[in-house]
């Protein structure tokens, strides 16, 4: 990153390294040895990122920079995120969090969402996660179906399962955010049925255009593929660009068409 970090630059910057996040396969570097700083506040921009990758995708994020006033910076903001010197150290120093991923490309037609609930099943069974198999199945359906209701994509099902958490997310080619209606009507109570069902669910932008629509099952239980301790609770920073208090985004979400 270089330029100016800035009131005006502040959005641009947080949501730029959310959608990067949205498509990266192991993890997010930010080196910002060449970014000045026009208020030191705005240097919680990074916590605010470490918090919001870890809701989702439950990336390692790191930053990278030897500049003393950028290191006293993050210091003194509290940063959430590991500060390393180059890129090597913080490649090396990166946890690798054991996960599994699955991918599943969709038509685009009233078959969609059966071909979803099967490929969750079959996903669900060769990984042993049963206890969720039913809230996984409801979230991959109302997905799906608004993906194919309101955009003309192709819906891209993805499943993650990481210690104690299991990620039902999908993806489509239109950039319009995803919206929980206060009144749903007969096609507006989809959302509301992930919200109710799903731990923290959200809608991120993609780099590549379009935008995630996502939900988190999470459980004492859930951890088939190692790692006793759950994660610490992590709680939202406040946005240094947009005043008072700020919410976990998947529990006050802005959520898909």
């Amino acid at each position: 990153m270089t330029g100016a970090l800035s009131q005006d630059s502040y959005r641009e910057l947080r949501d730029g390294v959310l959608k990067v996040a949205t498509d990266a396969p192991e993890s997010v570097i930010a080196d910002i040895q060449g970014l000045e700083v026009d208020d030191d506040s705005l240097m919680s921009v990074f916590t605010t990122i470490a918090v919001r990758i870890g809701d989702w995708p439950g990336l390692p994020f790191a930053v990278v920079t030897d500049r003393p006033d950028h290191v006293a910076l993050l210091a003194t903001r509290g940063a959430d995120p590991p500060v390393h010197a180059d890129v090597p150290t913080a490649e090396r120093a990166r946890d690798r969090p054991t996960r599994r991923r699955a991918l599943q490309l969709l038509a685009s037609s009233p078959h969609a969402s059966a071909a979803a609930r099967a490929f969750v099943g079959r996903t669900c069974a060769q990984w042993d996660v049963r206890e969720h198999v039913d809230d996984a199945l409801l979230i991959a359906t109302e997905l799906v179906e608004n993906a194919i209701r309101h955009t003309k994509s192709y819906p891209r099902l993805r499943l993650e399962l990481r210690p104690r958490t299991f990620t039902v997310s999908v993806a489509d080619d239109d950039p319009r955010r995803a919206i929980l209606l206060e009144r749903p009507k007969e096609h507006g109570v989809g959302l509301r049925l992930v919200a109710q069902t799903a731990h923290r669910w959200g809608c991120n932008q993609s780099w590549a255009g379009g935008k995630v629509v996502w939900a988190v099952l999470t459980s004492n239980r859930l951890h088939p593929i190692g790692g006793e301790g759950a994660a610490a609770p992590r709680h939202e920073v406040p946005d240094a660009r947009e005043p008072g208090p700020k919410s976990r985004p998947a529990q006050n979400p802005e959520s898909a068409p």
